[in-house]
């Protein structure tokens, strides 16, 4: 990758810097392709089939099939110019199979008969030459056989059908709009997921999903020559499960927040938030810098979301806590014995978190997962006491769980899946109070908003967390900018500070568009519910300049 490259795709977030992973085993295709229709499921059934009575003749106790056609549409801008512009089709199958108790995983872009039974051949190959290495059998939790069914995203507007014109015009406006209340540079980018997904197993279910997802993004940048100072301010928007409605006023929903600009669910209004983000960057090139000491901190939901996915989404993947995923950020301190104990406090009595695939308009929202567990809502910290994991087919049993969790994915065909992050999510508190009646009872705080950059050691304990926008708090008041602002804190710590969550009317979501897991690296979507929650006495640094 070219140097400026680099610094385009990192003005934009970290998460864009997964896109050539994602995109791996994509073939570029013109933008009206993304808008033909693929495979039918009747046609998908019968290939699937293939590959089922190729796996059982071969002496497959088990196998499922995945036929993918995945859909991308990255658009990039920068000030008045296009940058870049990809359209993308990955189209192929994935064979997972236990022989001999272990499992084998093969795939191919040979959508054909013989391409799919060569391609089952080989995956039963591989699991029974696994076998040699395995110590206990597999053995996976029951699932209902579902027969033929299907799941779409619920949208309004199919994005990739928008023409590439009208999209680019936005994002070109975005930068105008920036550009003309002061900034120095902007930049912009839209990415589109569709993803098209057959799923069928011996266990009798034959799934046919049509996902959609959509995450607008900019950074902008205003400049104090005479200092040789600058600062950005990235888009506050959320990466959703929506259709090209997020971007265009049919689900608008806003409100004014307490610094005194809009707040966004359901829609984003992505020029008005580009002048907000001019003129707060301008503020910030003058903005006091922080005192470091204790300060009750008031987390705005496009904040706390990333701490949540840190500190709580993945210390609680059940393949971290095992030792598994290790060499990935991986581990965790939420050991089993924790869990045992049924009285662990991962956080004050407040803390009700959940995770689920099932949240409307969120990243993760699907049918179905990849092993054809159809998606359900649970419990992993109730009144602060840590109560559950996330786990898989082959991972139940050793949590006593019943049956999968149903967060079993794979980002392509052409990867094995395992287990990945649902949503994870903060219950809203369950007495009235908004963010203006929370700031009332803060003497000394600060209140931040936007993700920024974070650290967090690998057993996902101490941590460190920066933001977007930062506002001093003074006897219940917002009393100005402040910047240069870090807290640091363990899980432990910071969850059990927690003392106030303002009601169901704040409740938003904050996602993760590529969030990477494993080896070799896969990328997934995800979302982070929660309303704007305060914390107490939270250790905060100074990052940058002298005080």
């Amino acid at each position: 990758m070219k140097r400026r490259d680099f610094i385009h795709l990192s003005g934009l977030g970290l998460g864009a810097m997964m896109v050539p992973s994602l995109a791996a085993f994509s073939k570029p295709v013109a933008a009206e392709h993304l808008m033909m229709s693929g495979m039918d499921a009747a046609a998908k059934k019968l290939l699937a089939d293939v590959a089922l009575n190729t796996a059982r003749g071969l002496g497959a106790t088990y196998t499922d099939v995945r036929i993918g056609r995945y859909l991308q549409q990255f658009l990039f801008t920068r000030e008045k110019n296009v940058q870049g512009i990809t359209n993308a089709e990955s189209f192929g199958v994935g064979i997972r199979v236990i022989a001999n108790g272990t499992w084998g995983f093969s795939a191919t872009s040979d959508v054909t008969p013989d391409g799919i039974k060569k391609c089952a051949e080989t995956a039963v190959a591989i699991a029974k030459a696994n076998s040699k290495l395995q110590d206990e059998p597999v053995e996976l939790a029951p699932v209902k056989s579902y027969g033929e069914v299907s799941w779409k995203t619920p949208i309004q507007k199919n994005a990739m059908e928008v023409p590439v014109k009208d999209k680019i015009d936005l994002l070109l406006s975005v930068n105008n709009a920036a550009l003309d209340n002061g900034a120095a540079f902007v930049n912009s980018a839209l990415f589109m997921v569709n993803e098209q997904k057959y799923f069928a197993s011996t266990d009798g279910s034959y799934i046919d999903q049509d996902i959609h997802r959509i995450w607008p993004n900019f950074t902008v940048t205003a400049v104090n020559r005479q200092e040789g100072v600058f600062r950005s301010r990235q888009a506050l928007s959320a990466p959703m499960g929506m259709g090209y409605e997020y971007l265009d006023g049919l689900a608008s929903e806003k409100f004014m927040n307490p610094a005194g600009f809009n707040s966004y669910r359901n829609s984003y209004d992505m020029v008005e938030d580009a002048i907000g983000a001019a003129n707060q960057a301008k503020q910030k090139l003058s903005a006091k810098s922080v005192l470091p000491g204790k300060y009750d901190l008031m987390l705005d939901p496009d904040h706390l979301g990333l701490t949540i996915h840190e500190s709580v989404g993945h210390p609680l993947e059940l393949d971290r806590v095992l030792g598994y995923e290790a060499n990935y950020a991986g581990t965790s301190f939420a050991t089993l014995d924790k869990w045992e104990t049924k009285n662990f406090k991962y956080g004050s009595d407040l803390v009700n978190i959940v995770a689920d695939k099932v949240q409307p308009h969120s990243l993760g929202n699907v049918g179905w997962d990849d092993e054809g567990v159809k998606s359900k809502e649970w419990d992993l910290i109730k009144n602060g006491v840590l109560v559950n994991y996330q786990a898989i087919r082959d991972q139940a049993k050793i949590i006593n769980e019943p049956e999968s969790h149903g967060c079993c994915f794979a980002d392509n065909w052409s990867s094995v899946q395992f287990q990945r992050m649902p949503n994870v999510s903060l219950r809203p508190g369950t007495e009235k109070m908004s963010p203006h009646d929370m700031i009332k009872n803060i003497e000394k705080g600060i209140y931040i908003l936007g993700r920024g950059s974070y650290s967090i050691d690998q057993q996902r304990y101490n941590f460190q967390f920066g933001g977007q926008l930062f506002y001093e708090i003074k006897n219940g008041e917002i009393a100005g900018m402040l910047e240069d602002v870090a807290y640091q804190s363990n899980t432990q710590e910071f969850w059990n500070s927690c003392s106030a969550i303002c009601d169901k009317d704040d409740y938003r979501l904050f996602g993760s568009f590529f969030d990477g897991k494993g080896q070799p690296s896969q990328v997934s979507a995800v979302s982070h519910g929660s309303s704007t929650t305060r914390f107490d006495g939270v250790n905060v640094i100074n990052t940058g300049r002298s005080i």
